[in-house]
């Protein structure tokens, strides 16, 4: 315990020793919570949500509630590890940590003297934190001149959709969907994926707001929503299109708000008066009354003077077109005039509004001119089993992951396993747990959880900067991410004192004086300084200072400047042989790979599963509980069969993301994902897949 961590409770003085303190949820989540850790003579025995931060509210979701489950977990690691057997195997001896830091250090300082490029650091969401994640990681591997990483796999089509017609990644700030009169939520299942938005949204609801959920799976949120239109994965952008057609066509626009605040109108206005509700209707696997419908409920409300706002995701994304998608969903609230309004507009992330300063963090300094290759996350199958050549450059001789488990999460994740099986390949993996990922491992490194490290971190739901404080020593001989980097530093004689800075003062340096860094430690949070109506008046960070329909940087690479409708790489029914689309939304009781482990809430989920509609089942015999195997040219994966409303004709949804190991044949839905990536952003398409389904 630090000394100057508050105990806000105390029992009798003759009692254990207890104290409560402030830390923040890690995970890849809008909501990042403000969590309050109650310990007991060193043991967390209760996390619970913080009832002073406003985010927050007192509420947890139920993994997150089961935090000290994970954390004391039996199969936590807590000793380094040195693989004894094949790759794969899972078989591993004990070694201590000098022994494995030298040996690594040696190893690298080897390959960089052939090309640093040959080094690949492998990381993403497993901490949203800016210390554990990518500061003074970042540091080393600048300085070594190791190949970058394009950190794909969740967001980055979005994002560059988002900056291209917004100017960044802003919007609604979340607590003002409370206010709003008509809720449209955009490929979420906002009930397992963002709870504290969902909380606003119930306030709405009981204040007479309608709202809607669009998505082609009839998830647990859709259930709660007034209306759910279940459209075809993959085609959002004509939707949205189709939208702005009736929009136009029966003049419910705010013109006052299109002239002075958008670019590219005339242009969106000719391209949507194409997309008449038939053609939309077609294209969706929808009626053309639901398309007349939502776009009348849409437009009379705005121009009612209603707040109207639409809650987007990141599943819609995922797909060819994914960066069109959402940059024509993200025109609409300008057409209406929705963002006069403090509770209208859009929302899909609010990082653009954290002020990180970066290059004060990860010290781009360090690489001295150099301009080391970038390989994406998204396509490290591929890149893994690539030759040296001229244009791809050396080999990937070594990789270091951390805050990941790319074996599991990965799409094609056939080509990922032959890439880790690589007898060559010399892999470093920092973990909690023996994941899919770590039987690959050369070295497994037993990390901290966020129960035991200093961190810092922002939110993409909200607008606040949170603190986590140690709550507890760290098990075993677990180490922080950054320890592990300062000792590795330290054997290949970067001598350079930044490569040394405390963890409390990477805290600090992560937002230097943009942030109150008292508050932080005094409350565990700190509010940005966002307004309540950030478009009222136009403002957009945009080049041009409007909300940009057509977008001059996109032209200027040969793209189209306007949105348009993108269609899937893999139509279902274009090749017979795989007739299903197949999207794999994340299990409720997960979050992407983590928490498989945790035995109460897998217990919850039961085991692997896909979801078919009745008449798809009934067409191939299949019953619920049978097992399948869902198939297509890249791999099969066996599972079972449950057939279900959730599932719309036509569309079979594989939830995920499990543990390989813990599947019936050793795959998960990845199996079948392809390496393909989206229109812009350079992002997966994890929905963008045609499979079939057969009774195993």
């Amino acid at each position: 315990m630090h000394s100057d961590t508050p105990a806000t409770s105390h029992t009798a003085p003759d009692a254990p020793a207890m104290t409560r303190v402030t830390g923040a949820c890690p995970h890849d989540c809008p909501d990042t919570c403000s969590m309050l850790v109650t310990v007991q003579d060193g043991v967390a025995i209760k996390v619970q949500g913080n009832p002073d931060h406003p985010a927050t509210g007192g509420a947890l979701c139920t993994k997150v509630s089961r935090y000290t489950e994970r954390t004391y977990h039996p199969e936590r690691l807590l000793h380094p590890l040195k693989r004894v057997g094949p790759k794969g195997s899972g078989q591993f001896e004990p070694v201590s940590w000098d022994a494995a830091l030298d040996d690594i250090a040696q190893r690298l300082t080897a390959i960089a003297a052939r090309d640093p490029q040959a080094i690949q650091p492998y990381s993403y969401a497993g901490t949203m934190g800016r210390v554990q994640g990518e500061g003074l990681a970042a540091r080393f591997f600048n300085q070594l001149g190791a190949a970058r990483l394009d950190r794909t796999i969740c967001a980055s089509a979005g994002a560059e959709a988002l900056t291209l017609t917004l100017g960044n990644k802003v919007g609604m700030r979340v607590e003002h969907f409370a206010e709003s009169k008509l809720i449209l939520i955009w490929g979420s299942n906002a009930i397992a994926s963002s709870v504290h938005f969902w909380r606003h949204v119930q306030t709405a609801k009981r204040n007479g707001a309608r709202i809607v959920c669009i998505d082609p799976r009839k998830s647990e949120t859709a259930d709660k929503c007034h209306q759910h239109i279940a459209l075809l994965p993959g085609t959002d952008a004509a939707l949205a299109l189709g939208l702005m057609h009736e929009l136009i066509t029966h003049d419910w626009l705010d013109h006052d708000y299109i002239a002075r605040h958008t670019l590219g109108w005339e242009g969106l206005r000719e391209r949507a008066l194409l997309w008449t509700p038939e053609r939309t209707a077609e294209v969706c696997g929808i009626t053309a009354d639901e398309v007349r419908e939502l776009a009348r409920e849409y437009g009379q409300a705005a121009r009612a003077g209603e707040p109207v706002a639409i809650r987007m995701n990141y599943g819609l994304q995922r797909v060819r077109g994914g960066g069109n998608a959402v940059r024509a969903i993200a025109c609409l609230p300008a057409l209406v005039g929705a963002w006069r309004h403090r509770a209208g507009g859009v929302l899909l992330s609010s990082s653009g509004y954290v002020p990180t300063q970066t290059a004060a963090l990860e010290r781009p300094e360090l690489l001295a001119g150099r301009t080391p290759r970038t390989i994406n996350m998204s396509t490290i199958g591929d890149d893994l089993l690539r030759p040296a050549s001229p244009e791809f450059g050396p080999a990937i001789e070594a990789l270091i992951v951390y805050n990941s488990n790319p074996v599991a999460v990965a799409p094609d994740s056939g080509k990922v396993v032959q890439g880790f099986a690589r007898e060559d390949l010399f892999t470093v993996v920092l973990e909690h747990f023996k994941t899919d990922t770590a039987d690959y491992a050369d070295y497994v490194l037993p990390a901290t959880t966020q129960l035991e490290h200093w961190d810092v971190h922002s939110s993409y739901g909200h607008t606040d900067i949170l603190l986590n404080r140690p709550a507890i020593a760290p098990l075993g001989e677990a180490r922080t991410n950054t320890q592990f980097f300062r000792e590795l530093a330290q054997r290949m004689d970067y001598t350079d004192a930044l490569f040394y800075e405390s963890d409390e003062s990477l805290c600090r340096t992560a937002f230097g004086d943009k942030v109150d860094f008292g508050l932080l430690l005094s409350q565990g949070y700190a509010p940005l300084p966002v307004p309540d109506a950030p478009f009222a008046e136009g403002g957009f960070p945009t080049p041009s200072g409007k909300c940009e329909f057509y977008s001059a940087r996109l032209a200027a690479r040969g793209d189209d400047g306007l949105p348009d409708h993108v269609p899937n790489y893999e139509l279902a029914g274009a090749d017979p042989a795989y007739p299903l689309a197949m999207i794999s939304p994340p299990a409720r009781n997960f979050l992407n790979s983590t928490f498989v482990n945790v035995k109460s809430l897998r217990d919850i989920e039961g085991e692997p599963l896909v979801e078919l509609h009745e008449a798809d089942a009934a067409q191939r015999g299949i019953a619920d509980g049978d097992e399948v195997t869902v198939f297509n040219a890249r791999g099969t994966h066996r599972c079972v069969a449950r057939v279900s409303a959730r599932a719309r004709p036509g569309v079979v949804n594989g939830l995920g993301i499990w543990w390989r190991k813990l599947g019936r044949d050793g795959t998960n839905v990845n199996e079948l994902t392809s390496q393909r990536l989206t229109d812009m952003g350079r992002a997966p398409t994890f929905y963008d897949c045609a499979v079939d389904v057969k009774k195993s």
